[in-house]
């Protein structure tokens, strides 16, 4: 699985939905603002333009363009580090402000029903879209999921 079928598993009104919630201050923060802009093909990137620009945005994801949804992704949750820094503390995995190293072991932190049990311990806090988005993001970059993670809400 790729972060193209995470967000056509989530659907068309969710990925609209994660668009809503990408921080344009926080992507001019982590000097990505210019690389998202190109990446959706606008030429004013804020949040009306990726509000209107979801549907093509949608078509491309659909038809697995692994690029936009790698760099859709990382605004999404560039724009969330709170709540991944929650997550990752929730599992137990080591990470500075948010991010860990790519060849760690996470296996003993990812087993069992972990997706569903942090979802459940943080849904009252985050956008449960934003946080579903993630748990299946972290599940896809680790290699430890291979199916969709829907929430039992």
């Amino acid at each position: 699985m790729q972060v193209c079928d995470v967000f056509a598993g989530m659907g068309e009104q969710s990925f609209a939905e994660l668009l809503k919630r990408i921080s344009i201050s926080r992507l001019r923060t982590y000097q990505i603002y210019e690389h998202v802009k190109l990446r959706t093909r606008l030429t004013k990137l804020n949040t009306e333009s990726l509000r209107k620009a979801a549907p093509r945005l949608w078509s491309r994801i659909v038809e697995q363009d692994a690029d936009l949804a790698a760099d859709l992704a990382q605004a999404i949750l560039v724009s969330h580090l709170d709540m991944i820094i929650a997550a990752l503390d929730t599992l137990g995995i080591e990470h500075q402000d948010g991010f860990f190293s790519k060849d760690a072991d996470l296996s003993a932190q990812l087993a069992g029903n972990w997706q569903q049990a942090t979802f459940d311990a943080l849904k009252a806090k985050y956008p449960p879209e934003v946080l579903a988005f993630y748990l299946n993001h972290l599940g896809v970059e680790s290699g430890r999921v291979t199916e969709l993670f829907k929430p039992a809400k």
